[in-house]
């Protein structure tokens, strides 16, 4: 059962007691992610969430770690697009102290200059690590160009010119607009008794203050059919390929779950058959959906040697290009449904797992479902469903593409190639 609570100060609470466990999950789930940040607060929302465990008004960054490892807690955090998330995952008996831990992280940060400035190396590092891995920079590079000129496209790590010019100043601003109560939610599930939790917050959670109530437009593709090569001396060339999808919790996302799992999301799936199976063109390749409040896009993906990047970036458009004209099997329908129902129950064992889906869907404001709820939609996804977003997720169109490695030599063709496909 799920118990829902607002704390005096407006901060919300959401509690999922579980039988047979002796975990507890909790985090701390903030709507400050890099859509919300404003010149010059580029990667701002992921260094604060560095410096938030570098030290607090009570504890220094080694008594944050010692304290936790004391506990058996696994203390983290993340940033995306839309949230900021803090949590930590420790044995019942000790859920009081993990609490007064992570609250005392998010809510009393010192925000040392000192830190700050130290820190701004550790996340310039992080840079440039994310730009030597060339698949996540074609990742990143599909997502800017896809979104070019929405706030999606604003890389979460910010950039190195924009993380060097932090000040504690930058930092304490954009709290102050969005670290906020009524910007919060504290999320648990596991054993525990949840009248004891919601004291305990109560307690330890005093922050105060309020949201500025700014709203933030987002969710606009560039539109039209775009291209970007990046040159990079490396073995493999790495294939991105977005298409339009849907927002978190649309009438499209289940049909597009299933899509994906015909076509590039399983080793059944047509992508990994033809590519990796039937010639040997790839190690690498798969496709994948993203999901947003307000929007969504869908990706191909394909990593290969740098004189078959022609061959292999023309069997993933035939092959989606085949999906679009013929839609999907029955065959492949009944499989993508079980391995979805199958991965999502295997899933849903964890504590963590679902502190993690009650805490982003309440900070979000969508639908939570139960598990009945989410096995009900995906048994429910029938051909014509798909059949009905095609025209949206095969919308050659509207496609972006982006090639990373050596691919300078191979650049007019693969123009060409793209460009022959966009009125399908």
């Amino acid at each position: 059962m799920i118990i829902k609570k607002r704390l005096n100060n407006g901060m919300r609470i959401i509690c999922e007691p579980m039988e047979g466990v002796r975990s507890v999950s909790i985090g701390v789930w903030i709507g400050a992610g890099s859509i919300y940040e404003r010149e010059p607060e580029s990667g701002v929302s992921h260094f604060i969430e560095h410096m938030l465990f570098k030290g607090t008004n009570k504890r220094t960054a080694s008594e944050i770690a010692e304290q936790s490892d004391a506990i058996g807690g696994n203390l983290n955090a993340f940033t995306s697009k839309e949230c900021t998330c803090f949590y930590v995952k420790v044995i019942d008996e000790n859920i009081q102290r993990a609490l007064e831990l992570l609250a005392d992280i998010v809510c009393n940060p010192k925000l040392d200059i000192d830190d700050i400035e130290r820190e701004k190396g550790v996340v310039l590092e992080e840079i440039s690590m994310n730009e030597d891995s060339p698949e996540d920079l074609a990742h990143e590079q599909l997502c800017q160009t896809f979104f070019k000129g929405d706030p999606l496209a604003d890389p979460v790590l910010g950039t190195a010119e924009s993380v060097r010019a932090f000040t504690r100043e930058t930092l304490t601003g954009y709290m102050s607009r969005l670290y906020c109560p009524d910007n919060m939610v504290l999320s648990a599930a596991g054993h525990f008794d949840p009248d004891e939790f919601i004291a305990a917050a109560e307690k330890y959670f005093s922050v105060s203050g309020g949201r500025d109530g700014e709203k933030i437009a987002y969710g606009k593709s560039a539109g039209g059919v775009k291209l970007r090569f990046i040159e990079k001396d490396i073995e493999q060339t790495h294939i991105c390929l977005a298409f339009n999808g849907f927002p978190g919790e649309s009438k499209g996302q289940y049909p597009l779950f299933v899509l994906n799992n015909a076509v590039g999301g399983s080793m059944s799936s047509r992508l990994f058959q033809s590519i990796r199976e039937s010639n040997g063109l790839a190690y690498s390749v798969y496709s994948t959906p993203a999901f947003f409040t307000t929007t969504g896009y869908f990706t191909l993906y394909a990593g290969t040697g740098e004189e078959l990047v022609v061959d292999v970036a023309k069997l993933m458009l035939n092959e989606y290009a085949r999906v679009k004209r013929d839609g999907i099997t029955d065959t492949e329908l009944e499989r993508a449904k079980n391995q979805l129902k199958s991965s999502y129950l295997l899933g849903s064992e964890s504590t963590s797992a679902h502190a993690s889906t009650n805490g982003r869907t309440e900070l979000l404001g969508v639908p939570q479902l139960s598990e009945a709820e989410v096995l009900a939609k995906i048994d429910g996804v029938g051909l014509s469903d798909v059949a009905e977003i095609l025209p949206t997720v095969c919308d050659f169109s509207n496609m972006t593409a982006v090639f990373v490695g050596r691919v300078k030599e191979y650049e007019q063709e693969l123009t060409e190639l793209v460009n022959s496909f966009a009125n399908l």
